[in-house]
């Protein structure tokens, strides 16, 4: 793995030198696009909209649209902005990580103590072990600023990418059920039916199956074979059948 952030966590007044990795990877197929006609990897081009011509890497500039006119921002000019946390990621309060709702979490890190700072790193990550908590904190990677939450996790310290609350939208304009009628044998039903599923959540249980189905698919129309298209026909439960369906989804 290649790290794609260093810097350290402000813990109090302890610097602790880190590398963050990241801790995900897809799962699904990398799928090229081509033209239809004879397969050719189709290619897509930076090209400036008042010429026509093709830009190269390095006269890409980033800029922001202020009163119609662009101003562009040079790599000095994000460094400039909170420069400390282009490198800090600096804990400012430690809070219970089930208080916070799952609609925030975004993505996971993992981080890796750099030379000297293997103490310090273990020190942190016993004492949120102990305390049953996790380090709230924000920085800057790739010129955005990120809500971090660094909290333990098999025996290494990881990095949770939290959402702002002003990225989350709100759900006023969804036309929701209010004060729906149910009978108290639909209820008994439902809960009788989330019973008897429930089990300990385990993750090796759930792969990626619509991956796996699509590489068969794929396989299969190497060696010149057509699949059939299963059609699936989604009902919806009435209001009136309701009852039916939960007897016979017990039974």
């Amino acid at each position: 793995m290649r790290a794609i952030w260093t810097g350290a966590i402000g813990f109090g007044l302890v610097n602790i030198p880190i590398k963050i990795y990241s801790a995900t990877q897809s799962s699904s197929l990398d799928l090229d696009m081509l033209d239809r006609k004879d397969q050719s990897n189709i290619k897509y081009k930076r090209v400036n909209e008042n010429t026509g011509k093709e830009v190269s890497w390095d006269n890409f500039v980033k800029g922001y649209l202020l009163k119609d006119k662009y101003v562009v921002l040079e790599t000095s000019d994000f460094e400039e902005a909170s420069p400390e946390k282009n490198k800090m990621i600096n804990l400012h309060s430690f809070v219970k990580i089930e208080e916070i709702d799952s609609i925030y979490f975004e993505t996971p890190y993992y981080l890796e103590p750099a030379k000297g700072g293997e103490k310090a790193y273990q020190l942190l990550l016993k004492a949120l072990e102990k305390s049953k908590t996790a380090g709230l904190g924000s920085f800057v990677m790739r010129s955005v600023e990120n809500l971090a939450l660094v909290r333990p996790h098999s025996n290494l310290l990881l990095l949770n990418k939290l959402r702002f609350e002003e990225e989350i939208r709100s759900p006023e304009e969804l036309r929701l059920p209010v004060n729906t009628k149910m009978k108290k044998e639909e209820m008994d039903m439902a809960l009788q039916l989330i019973k008897q599923h429930s089990q300990a959540f385990d993750i090796s249980a759930y792969k990626n199956e619509y991956t796996a189905d699509l590489l068969k698919i794929i396989k299969q129309k190497a060696k010149g074979k057509h699949t059939s298209i299963r059609k699936i026909n989604v009902e919806s439960t009435k209001s009136t059948d309701l009852l039916e369906k939960l007897k016979a989804s017990l039974a």
